[in-house]
């Protein structure tokens, strides 16, 4: 059996971790709105529309933010026309995945549903085919109290109060030739300014995303940030990355290994921040945010070219293994580990699209693997992140070189001292003996320490799903044998899994 060791002290400290840090994303893409969160004909229907099973499962998933409504949908979408009474909704083509969109569900709708599973709305305004003034008149329709032509129609839509959004996007991915009016790095710069100064005119208290770079493949990253921040950067507070991880052609080590990409990604969009800071001689730091990542496997996907004008079509429904779930609770461990600067993170997406939750028209809802790890470390993954440099076994990968077959990161909560740790053991095929030396932790030393182990991983079948006839095939399961004793604790990560440690005094 191979070995690492850790250590934990409540002095080497990352950061707080911004509970936005767990959000999520919702875009009129497939059937992540229709017949996802919203089915006025299904049986567990509120009064409103919407799926009752499916916001249960969102709460229990914990996503304080959701971004709305894209993603490349975006980038030809008219707020407008999701507003007032549905029959006098336009129907509309969306030139970004083909499709016909109904706008039975708008801004009030979204608003509405977010705050009812406890989730606060991440708004994104459209800078591909508009600009300035729809931005502007948005924000003024959401967060202006009243007495002006946008504040009294959300008045007059029944909610009295404004909707007090303070996360806003400018645009997305707004570098990529598939979407609608892209554009170079100087001229979206300019044009994500001038719409900053306007939102920020209106309400001066929100806070702004910037689009960075669609992906670390584009020929431009790295000069697209620079290049962008250059307009932008006294008038903004985030940068967006994207990342999508998927197998290639069997390497499933450098699968398993995605996590270290994440982290080259993020380091390198903090480096060129810390530079236009330098360089500009600005005061503030610029964070980040990661407000589309996910196992995606886009080489099923067949192309936006291919697909035809319907409404809400089954598009990149992916289905989600134990390893999809080790990946995906590996790249939080990543979020974590950052969270200095990553303060804001979005899963994309919720329901059915590449997504933790799936559901079925009249029929049921249930949760893919993924959505275990997410719900675990949303829930316990609050407080102070810890500092940890594990020492252990390395294996070499085709995709990122040399890798440590243990990642992990700790989360301290501050009131009470108990610490959980989340590792994840990339070896396939050995167990992982892992020793964590807690005597810097007063909390957890003398005194009689609990250790709980959970861990997601099946030595029968790492390819192992849910579906709608067996929703709970793959669950988290509970593992003894984490032994604490004289300020260590001793337990042993099962091969290809993710784990979380939960230690606690009383």
């Amino acid at each position: 059996m191979h070995h690492a060791a850790l250590t934990i002290d409540p002095a080497f400290r990352i950061g707080e971790v911004d509970p936005r840090l767990y959000g999520s994303f919702v875009e009129h893409l497939g059937r992540c709105v229709y017949t996802g969160i919203y089915e006025p004909g299904h049986p567990s229907a509120d009064e409103h529309g919407f799926r009752r099973d499916v916001a249960e499962l969102v709460r229990q998933l914990g996503v304080p933010v959701l971004r709305y409504p894209g993603g490349n949908f975006v980038s030809g979408y008219n707020w407008e026309d999701g507003i007032g009474p549905r029959t006098e909704r336009p129907r509309r083509l969306d030139l970004a995945w083909r499709s016909i969109e109904s706008n039975e569900v708008g801004v009030d709708e979204f608003v509405g549903w977010c705050r009812r599973v406890g989730s606060e709305p991440m708004m994104a305004v459209n800078l591909g085919t508009r600009g300035v003034d729809a931005a502007r008149s948005l924000l003024e329709y959401t967060n202006h109290p009243s007495g002006t032509y946008w504040s009294d129609l959300r008045r007059k839509h029944g909610s009295p109060d404004p909707y007090g959004i303070k996360l806003w996007c400018l645009g997305n991915e707004m570098d990529g030739p598939w979407q609608t009016g892209f554009t170079t790095a100087r001229e979206y710069g300019r044009l994500a300014a001038q719409t900053a100064q306007a939102m920020r005119q209106v309400d001066p208290s929100i806070e702004l995303v910037a689009c960075g770079s669609s992906g670390s493949g584009m020929p431009t990253f790295g000069t697209w940030e620079a290049t962008m921040l250059a307009e932008t950067y006294d008038l903004v507070d985030y940068v967006s990355l994207h990342s999508y991880y998927q197998e290639h052609d069997g390497d499933r080590d450098s699968f398993l290994a995605s996590a270290v990409d994440l982290d080259r990604f993020i380091e390198s969009v903090v480096a060129t921040c810390d530079h236009v800071r330098a360089a500009g001689k600005h005061r503030k730091r610029i964070n980040l945010s990661v407000d589309e990542w996910n196992v995606w496997y886009q080489s099923r996907f067949v192309g936006q070219e291919r697909l035809d004008w319907a409404e809400a079509p089954r598009l990149i429904e992916d289905t989600y293994s134990v390893v999809d779930a080790v990946v995906v609770g590996d790249l939080l461990i990543s979020l974590l580990r950052h969270a200095d600067r990553v303060k804001v993170g979005c899963l994309a997406q919720l329901v059915n699209v590449i997504a933790p939750i799936r559901s079925e028209p009249g029929g049921p809802a249930w949760v893919q693997p993924t959505y275990h790890p997410f719900a675990l470390t949303s829930r316990h993954g609050r407080g102070t992140v810890l500092r940890v440099e594990p020492t252990g076994p390395v294996q070499e990968t085709a995709r990122h070189g040399e890798v440590p077959k243990l990642t992990a990161t700790a989360v301290r909560h501050d009131e009470s001292g108990a610490v959980t740790l989340f590792a994840v053991n990339r070896d396939q095929r050995e167990p992982l003996a892992l020793d964590v030396d807690l005597r810097a932790c007063g909390d957890l030393v003398g005194g009689e320490v609990t250790g709980e182990h959970v861990v997601l991983h099946d030595d029968a079948d790492p390819e192992a799903t849910n579906t709608a006839e067996a929703p709970e095939r793959v669950t988290p399961s509970r593992l003894g044998g984490v032994t604490v004793d004289g300020g260590r604790a001793s337990l042993v990560l099962p091969p290809l899994s993710w784990n979380m440690i939960r230690l606690t005094t009383g």
